[in-house]
């Protein structure tokens, strides 16, 4: 299997009417990507500038982030054209990289206006560079910048960044320095295309924590009556748990649980509520195992959530 870096560069309205106009709001002008082969050493790349077919001005600050003018793409090719290329380029057995969430998102939904044959039909599997990063360097939570990584890493800075081709470049070095085979068993989902039933659905167990992606479902008040949505099985060993605090939000978007499993002990359930292209509800959820302390913090967000809902009733009366 080979590793496709994939960086893209985007542009968008320049002004609120044309932003108002069109249903694409980030349209591709720049692919690009390097090929790494199963021991992550670049074995091609790949490199191509778009021409406009939605937004005919460049945003200010994309402009200035990128130095491309509007008249340097007029000759290009079409992204269509482009991304036709792109794909047969990329082969068969691969998986896409990228440094943060976006760039896959992006690249399907400008596939999707062009009513172009889609990646996929369900999540797609990738790895997100700027995660990995963090999980094989930092504390695992924080999100840093490409550069920072790079310097961090005492990569040379041979060439400027903020372009697709340069980007993918510098991404592919930072990943050619995770030595440690587990690093790689912290894999991403993008949810562009979501599970369409229920056996579809996502069910992820990484070393420290698992992660659920439902299919959608019509509204919130739905999703939380499905089994399977607010199931507390022990991701490690598969048996029921005993519920020590019952799930409860304390925005409606997010939800939370504790419960205790005789063979791993306390474990902590939390649901995200999220929107899906559809204008539809999916959820993802996330069964970890936690400490007393997490216990504590959680019991004071729940009473806290408790104490402002009464404060909100008093001023109603």
């Amino acid at each position: 299997m080979n590793y496709i870096v994939l960086d893209l560069e985007w542009n968008q309205a320049a002004d609120t009417k044309t932003k108002e106009e069109n249903q694409l709001i980030f349209e591709i002008i720049e692919i690009g990507a390097v090929k790494l082969n199963k021991d992550k050493k670049q074995i091609a790349s790949f490199h191509e500038l778009i021409k406009p077919q939605v937004f005919h001005k460049m945003h200010q600050i994309t402009g200035e982030l990128i130095h491309l003018k509007i008249e340097q793409l007029e000759n290009c090719r079409t992204f269509t054209e482009v991304a036709k290329d792109f794909l047969a380029w990329c082969g068969e057995d691969y998986i896409f990289c990228t440094w943060g969430n976006l760039d896959i998102l992006e690249l399907q939904r400008n596939m999707d206006y062009y009513n172009m044959k889609p990646l996929t039909d369900r999540p797609l599997k990738y790895y997100d560079v700027q995660k990995l990063f963090s999980i094989a360097y930092e504390d695992r939570k924080s999100r840093r910048t490409l550069e920072y990584a790079i310097d961090y890493l005492e990569i040379e800075k041979d060439i400027a960044f903020h372009r697709a081709d340069s980007d993918a470049y510098y991404t592919a070095k930072v990943l050619e320095c995770f030595y440690h085979p587990a690093i790689f068993h912290n894999y991403s989902f993008d949810t562009y295309h979501l599970p369409k039933t229920r056996a579809d659905e996502i069910h992820a167990v990484f070393d420290d924590y698992e992660k659920y992606i439902s299919r959608e479902f019509p509204d919130k008040l739905t999703a939380m009556e499905d089994k399977e949505v607010i199931s507390t099985r022990c991701f490690l060993c598969g048996a029921n748990t005993k519920k020590k605090i019952p799930w409860f939000s304390m925005n409606g978007k997010h939800y939370y649980t504790i419960v205790i499993c005789e063979k791993h002990g306390l474990l902590k359930g939390k649901i995200r509520m999220r929107k899906s292209v559809h204008d539809k509800i999916y959820v993802v959820k996330t069964m970890k195992q936690v400490t007393e302390e997490t216990v504590e913090e959680i019991l004071s967000r729940k009473e806290q959530t408790r104490e402002n809902r009464k404060e909100r009733r008093k001023k109603i009366k």
